[in-house]
């Protein structure tokens, strides 16, 4: 398949993917059910397309684009990282195709970058100084990254971060911002101190409410005057123990482009409120007013809005714990594959706050599911690994779905989840294409 024609295909069901199901394959839905339009002249024209037969056609979802036209958009040489997609390059955000994220603990190489501003030039860690203060903090106090190795309980941990805008590329009418696909997610090894043993050091008072940051990162304007970014989280969520500032990640410094030499980590959340090039934390008796803390940055709509909606600010609510969802890291998206012999199909699964309670997987678009083995997480807030095995019952075209539930039995939804005009929070299951000969 052509890369030209990809790239026209995602661009049609970008923009409504029932018109483009009609212009492609002369599909069309009856507006009752999302399954079982694709027949006579449109199955002829989508296998054609793809070569190859598709044994459970009668369950493909209308309004879907299959997995094998997902864009191949080719890696860029990134300084510290390998094989990452850029999105945009200023500011620099760049995420990771599915299957190199197979690994348990996500190596620095890998994790994604999503930057709001431009990283520092010329840091020296051994000067860099936090400084902790804010109207419900008792003694404002400053601290180079040597008081906070000697003074504090160091402490590793696993910590799961996703992009808010992790899988806007699904959304019709399309939102705006970076085009994420699967891959603004990782799970690497933080290693630092518990941000509430710092507070407490300095003293947090009873009427604290919200803790937001500030980094050294500049604004792409350039205007000196102007902040990037400055966001943060209630006082509850700062005082978790998961809660860190972080200055290694997989036992090296961190990267520049994830926030070296020191981050603020509160996993579970936007990955926007784990504040990189951390240089100051203020100790709030309101919700935190720094830049991108309001509507319709990282907020959602209060309740359900048609696609396409303008939604007053007012009628929208911030982002905290991210949804339950999952992603499949082996097999990579349109491989080849034996008939009769099994397939192994991995990958990993989170649910913000909350634990993934299990995971399932399925061959038929989503008509039948099956179990897998989801292991336990390594603590809390890092993400859970889960394995399975399929066999085909013939040759064909076939996509594996995955779905995770979360303890409290929520799931992902098999199709993108209800439009937002920042296009947030898709958590629908991820699929990759495999052929089977």
């Amino acid at each position: 398949m052509k890369k030209n024609n990809k790239l026209e295909i995602n661009a049609l069901y970008r923009q409504d993917p029932l018109v483009a199901d009609r212009l492609l394959w002369g599909r069309r839905s009856n507006g009752l059910s999302r399954r079982g339009f694709l027949k006579n002249s449109g199955l002829v024209a989508m296998t054609t397309a793809l070569g190859m037969g598709i044994p459970f056609s009668r369950f493909m979802p209308a309004g879907l684009i299959p997995a094998a036209y997902a864009a191949d958009n080719a890696p860029t040489q990134i300084t510290e990282k390998s094989g990452l997609i850029v999105l945009n390059d200023r500011p620099l955000n760049a995420e990771t195709p599915a299957h190199l994220l197979d690994d348990a603990v996500t190596p620095n190489r890998y994790m994604f970058i999503r930057n709001n501003g431009l990283p520092p030039g010329n840091i020296n860690s051994e000067s860099w100084r936090l400084r902790i203060e804010g109207e419900s903090c008792e003694n404002a106090t400053s601290f180079s990254i040597a008081d906070l190795r000697s003074r504090f309980e160091e402490v590793t941990l696993e910590l799961q971060l996703e992009c808010g805008g992790n899988g806007r590329n699904e959304f019709s009418p399309a939102a705006s911002g970076n085009q994420w696909t699967t891959g603004a997610v990782g799970c690497p090894s933080f290693t630092g101190v518990r941000l509430r043993d710092v507070l407490n050091y300095c003293g947090v008072k009873r009427d604290a409410v919200y803790v937001g940051y500030f980094g050294a990162d500049s604004h792409t304007s350039g205007d000196p005057t102007r902040v990037a970014i400055s966001r943060g989280v209630p006082i509850a969520k700062a005082l978790e123990r998961e809660s860190l500032i972080a200055w290694a990640m997989n036992g090296e410094d961190i990267p520049l482009q994830n926030g070296y030499p020191l981050r603020m980590v509160c996993a579970g959340w936007p990955g926007s409120v784990s504040g990189k090039w951390l240089n100051r934390i203020v100790v709030r008796d309101r919700v935190h007013d720094g830049e991108k803390m309001t509507a319709p940055s990282y907020s959602v709509p209060i309740t359900a809005v048609a696609p396409g909606s303008r939604v007053p600010n007012a009628d929208m609510r911030t982002i905290e714990s991210m949804p339950v969802k999952s992603l499949v890291t082996f097999p990579q998206s349109g491989i080849n594959h034996e008939l009769g012999q099994r397939l192994t199909v991995r990958g990993h699964a989170w649910a913000g706050d909350n634990q993934v309670s299990s995971v399932f997987i399925s061959i038929d678009f989503g008509a039948t599911w099956l179990p897998s083995s989801v292991q336990a997480a390594s603590n809390r807030l890092a993400w859970q690994n889960w394995e399975s095995w399929v066999q085909f019952p013939e040759a064909g075209y076939y996509e594996v779905w995955a779905r995770a539930m979360d303890d409290l039995g929520r799931s992902q939804p098999m199709v993108v989840p209800g439009w937002n005009p920042r296009g947030y929070l898709n958590n629908a299951c991820h699929r990759v294409a495999v052929q089977v000969v």
